[in-house]
């Protein structure tokens, strides 16, 4: 929903929300199940995702009904997640029982990536006015803040750092709504440095296209938001690397995609939505700013 909002198609993203509003989302255990046949779980980061596309969806028909639905899912998420350590990342229905964990991968952990599906607190305090929401994401910036020192490497597998480097890119895009705070800035400079080096440090043996459109979106904000300045030459060599995995072909379903990264310096086989749609905003931006100076707000992050 928020891809095809930016991208101008707002009929399929109406489509999109009004599936997610009306026939998704479960009124009588008033959750967001993962899937829908059968709805055995619902996950807190997707939770997330989901409000905040509901809300950009909102933001561009002005719709009450997918305010409410954004509302009532954001609700559900700081009730039912909600943990000593964060918030759960799994539940299991219709108990809304936490899952078991699994330190070694991170969507089955709690951390600080969290924080990127908490922003849809922070959006819909702007939404609302309804400062319920705006603790909320408080809350989990104080615990994104406290963990993220360890959340990288994480794996001793050199393959799931670069995993890790997309999850971590995600903690630093929850940040941005409270970048004027020294803390915070802080982190994005620290986090910042982190995976620009690691990334270049494993990018020869695997590379990942979203991590490097992720990392150009975040340099942009950062700088944007007088957190951290703009490494200039850094953006334009990870802006050429990104292009490079856009896809031309005969078939209009890979045409104008992304290719999801490359393996010992063969790319992978195949394009990926989610690769498309933060490489697509990516060289936007990137675009935008270079010819025109224009600059995005945080509230549009895919």
């Amino acid at each position: 929903m928020s891809a095809l909002v930016y991208l101008g198609c707002l009929e399929e993203a109406l489509r999109a929300a009004h599936f997610l509003a009306d026939v998704a989302w479960d009124a009588a255990v008033r959750v967001m199940p993962f899937e829908i046949d059968p709805a055995e779980f619902t996950y807190f980061f997707d939770c997330g995702i989901i409000v905040r596309g509901l809300l950009a969806a909102w933001r561009a028909r002005g719709s009450e009904e997918l305010l409410a639905a954004a509302v009532a899912i954001g609700d559900s998420m700081a009730r039912d997640f909600e943990a000593k350590d964060g918030y759960h990342p799994i539940l299991s229905l219709p108990d809304k029982q936490p899952v078991k964990r699994d330190g070694l991968r991170w969507s089955r952990s709690p951390g600080c990536y969290q924080l990127k599906s908490a922003m849809a607190w922070w959006n819909l305090a702007e939404a609302t006015g309804e400062a319920r929401f705006r603790a909320a994401y408080e809350r989990a910036l104080e615990f994104g803040m406290r963990g993220y020192g360890g959340f990288l490497p994480g794996h001793p597998d050199r393959s799931k750092v670069m995993d890790r480097l997309h999850a971590f890119l995600y903690f630093l895009e929850g940040l941005l709504p409270a970048a004027g705070d020294a803390r915070v800035k802080a982190a994005l400079c620290d986090g910042l440095r982190r995976v620009a080096a690691l990334r270049e440090e494993i990018a020869p043996e695997f590379e990942r296209s979203d991590v490097i459109a992720q990392l150009l979106r975040v340099r942009l904000y950062a700088d944007w938001a007088g957190a951290v300045p703009l490494d200039t030459a850094a953006a334009e060599r990870e802006a050429a690397l990104l292009a490079a995995y856009q896809a031309a072909d005969d078939d209009p379903r890979v045409d104008g995609g992304f290719y999801f990264g490359r393996r010992d310096g063969t790319v992978t086989p195949f394009v990926n939505p989610v690769s498309a749609c933060f490489g697509v905003q990516a060289l936007a931006m990137w675009d935008e700013w270079r010819t025109s100076g224009a600059r995005a707000e945080h509230r549009i992050l895919i």
